[in-house]
């Protein structure tokens, strides 16, 4: 048996151990943030939404776990993502939140400045899909012209209310690279009219009435009614534009919501889907 000064140093030793593990290490239980007054208890089964992390932009993945748990989507497409950082949410929003998601990613490209990594050994960055249902039959496309920066899509099927749906999550050519941006679409178009049903999530990098964004346009709708090509658009990123989309196929929009974040330049975009 230990006596009164060993039980002292077991105790301050366990006290060490938490304090260095604590916040890297999620209990399992719903110790997380405190979460805003209606938040979501549990994932919502119609619900998709797409975010662009901003990287590099050194936000916090628990903070980043805490905006995405609030309103525990089914489906949540990411675009400049590390895979580190990724791997670090899902951790978070299982054991801080008890939201358990299976993962998908691509195109990823390596790059030390945006995730990190040893010189010969740079993190993985691009984009990721988190689904709360089992993830089939992914498949990631290299646009033939990605503008600046390799650019491309990562397609999976899942279940979104209970049915199955094709889902897309892409990041465009970014600035002014309008032509680039209208060969990827017409890429990425050629694929989702393949589909019966499809949701298209994703930063387009191009304005509601911007041409580029006719392919897409044509094979799938907004989610936001009033957002057409010359719409009532709210816009989801700091500097007041509508980068950031859900296009369905099939499905039919139940409600939208852009939501601020201080975590990112880009807002985080939801919608509920019905059957369709």
């Amino acid at each position: 048996m230990l006596g009164r000064g060993g039980r002292w140093l077991a105790g301050a030793l366990a006290g060490a151990i938490v304090v260095l593990i604590g916040p890297s290490a999620p209990s399992g239980a719903r110790y997380g943030r405190p979460l805003p007054a209606g938040a979501a208890g549990h994932v919502v089964p119609n619900r998709v939404l797409t975010w662009n992390l901003c990287n590099p932009c050194g936000e916090g993945n628990a903070d980043r776990a805490a905006q995405i748990a609030a309103y525990a989507p089914q489906v949540v497409a990411l675009q400049e993502a590390c895979t580190a950082d990724v791997a670090k949410i899902r951790d978070y929003l299982e054991g801080l939140y008890g939201l358990a998601y299976h993962v998908a990613y691509g195109p990823v490209l390596r790059n030390r400045s945006r995730c990190g990594g040893l010189p010969w050994s740079a993190g993985g960055y691009g984009q990721a899909v988190l689904s709360a249902a089992p993830l089939t039959d992914p498949v990631t496309v290299e646009y033939p012209d990605g503008g600046s920066e390799d650019r491309g899509y990562l397609a999976v099927t899942t279940t979104v209310g209970g049915r199955p749906v094709r889902v897309f999550n892409t990041h465009l050519a970014q600035r002014r690279q309008e032509d680039v941006r209208a060969a990827q679409t017409r890429v990425l178009a050629a694929a989702v009219a393949r589909q019966d049903r499809a949701v298209v999530l994703g930063d387009f990098n191009a304005v509601p009435d911007a041409p580029e964004l006719a392919a897409v346009r044509s094979v799938a709708t907004d989610a936001e009614p009033r957002c057409g090509s010359a719409g009532d658009c709210v816009p989801t990123t700091d500097w007041q534009l509508t980068f950031d989309y859900v296009f369905l196929r099939g499905p039919v929009p139940l409600g939208h919501r852009v939501v601020p974040t201080p975590y990112s330049d880009h807002h985080l975009v939801y919608a509920d889907l019905g059957a369709g």
